[in-house]
């Protein structure tokens, strides 16, 4: 895999060429910037953005006006190879808040082990309605002690309009919930995306993660997509890494709460 070219069409396809990230959803380009607007409960911000060092400032100044004036908490979504270099120090300069650093990771479904099995006892079961959704938001809060109401919203949203981009699964050890994640298929694109794998506590070490991401890497195999991409936590990216992703990029969610 050449790192470089996978970034551009990384870049090309997700970012600049952003698709709608469900119901309600809609992307359009701002002058210099790719952006989303969406219902509360779902994700709003900054996609991708080419800015000169002269008018960053302006640019940013102007995407505040335009959420604050939708009412929405939205976040500005910065890569490592984002430009100026200081793009994050004036985002925070201008009131955002950066998140922890996250890992932009890549892998050529082909070239990933998709071999792994759940541990003994445990058994990875799809999700197709609310109650399915509603484990998946309870695992997300034991696993990883937050609010998981906004997602419990957009998996109800995406699994009513449009259930074929949303690839939902729990693990089951016996009848408790032990973890869970989602894969969203962008058609029309090379990338399907990892997101939310969360195992709780008392699981962890044994496997399960690993399992989830072989199984929804074996989905996308068969619906036809070269490449999986995930936001690494540094929990997750090693595993990953033995599974065979590449790591590309850093990526930084910076998030503006407009005074109420």
């Amino acid at each position: 895999m050449d790192q470089v070219d996978v970034l551009a069409l990384f870049d090309r396809e997700m970012r600049k060429g952003a698709r709608p990230d469900g119901p309600g959803a809609e992307v359009e380009r701002a002058g210099a910037v790719v952006r989303q607007k969406g219902p509360a409960h779902g994700w709003n911000g900054v996609v991708w953005s080419a800015l000169e060092t002269a008018d960053a400032d302006v640019v940013i100044a102007e995407q505040i006006a335009y959420f604050t004036g939708l009412g929405r908490e939205f976040e500005w979504k910065l890569y490592g190879h984002d430009l100026p270099a200081d793009l994050g120090r004036r985002l925070v300069a201008a009131g955002f808040v950066p998140e922890p650093v996250e890992t932009l990771m890549v892998g050529e479904v082909a070239g990933l082990t998709l071999d792994t099995e759940p541990p003994e006892g445990v058994r990875i079961v799809p999700v197709t309605d609310r109650a399915g959704a509603d484990l998946v938001a309870d695992v997300h809060e034991r696993a990883f002690d937050a609010d998981a109401s906004r997602l419990r919203r957009h998996l109800y949203d995406r699994l009513a309009a449009d259930a074929d981009s949303v690839v939902a699964v729990v693990a089951l050890a016996g009848d408790e919930p032990v973890s869970a994640a989602r894969m969203e298929l962008v058609p029309g694109t090379s990338f399907a995306g990892l997101w939310g794998g969360g195992t709780v506590r008392h699981w962890r070490g044994r496997g399960v993660y690993r399992a989830l991401v072989a199984h929804r890497a074996r989905v996308a195999a068969d619906r036809g997509y070269r490449y999986l991409q995930v936001d690494a936590s540094g929990q997750s990216r090693p595993v990953l890494e033995r599974l065979g992703f590449t790591p590309l990029t850093t990526t930084t969610p910076y998030v503006y709460v407009p005074v109420r």
